[in-house]
């Protein structure tokens, strides 16, 4: 497995190796004693999504309060997306940047963000999968969004794809209008949370 960690602090992304045979390939996407040889701590898995989308289509910006907020660990089961990372905690030096992966099921490959970081995706090919895990579980009162539309960030969406927004990601705020309001977690509570987890709590 090679790990390697993406410019903003708390983004990674997990290259694993697949075996491929005659009847097919095998691919382990998470390896525990590699997440934690690489971020000191064990990834506490408490919900595990599956998204489905067409082409097109944009999931997030999504980011959930702090503490605990929900870091997430994903890949692409079938089809490809691009995924984005946005450092979303106040007062981090990279605050407003993202990094960009794209991610397909041919050449398997994972990211995880930590709590604090936004993120979304669009999904490049038909009946795209995607596979989450989770480290906190889906709390509706806890989550938000920022519309990943906002001209501010310019994310880099596929500039041949209409994109294909739920109502909740399309009516988001701006990430300045999330900023003003108080929204977004600060960097202070994130490291805080962050030296809970490398010290197993």
């Amino acid at each position: 497995m090679k790990v390697t960690e993406l410019g903003i602090d708390g983004a990674w992304l997990f290259e694993p190796t697949t075996f491929p045979d005659h009847r097919g390939s095998f691919t382990a996407p998470f390896q525990g004693s590699a997440f934690r040889e690489a971020l000191g701590f064990d990834l506490h898995v408490a919900q595990s999504n599956r998204s489905v989308s067409r082409r097109g289509v944009i999931r997030g910006l999504h980011f959930a309060d702090v503490p605990p907020g929900q870091a997430k660990y994903l890949h692409v089961a079938a089809g490809a997306v691009r995924d984005v990372i946005v450092d979303l905690r106040v007062g981090s030096a990279t605050f407003g940047s993202y990094e960009v992966v794209d991610l397909d099921s041919e050449q398997p490959k994972a990211v995880y963000l930590a709590e604090g970081l936004g993120h979304a995706f669009q999904a490049l090919a038909d009946d795209t999968t995607v596979d989450y895990l989770c480290s906190a579980s889906y709390d509706p009162a806890a989550e938000h969004g920022i519309t990943p539309l906002d001209p501010d960030l310019a994310l880099p969406w596929a500039d041949d794809l209409e994109p294909v927004l739920s109502d909740k990601d399309r009516d988001a705020v701006t990430l300045q209008h999330a900023l003003v309001s108080g929204m977004l977690p600060t960097r202070k509570l994130c490291d805080a949370r962050y030296e809970q987890l490398r010290a197993g709590r």
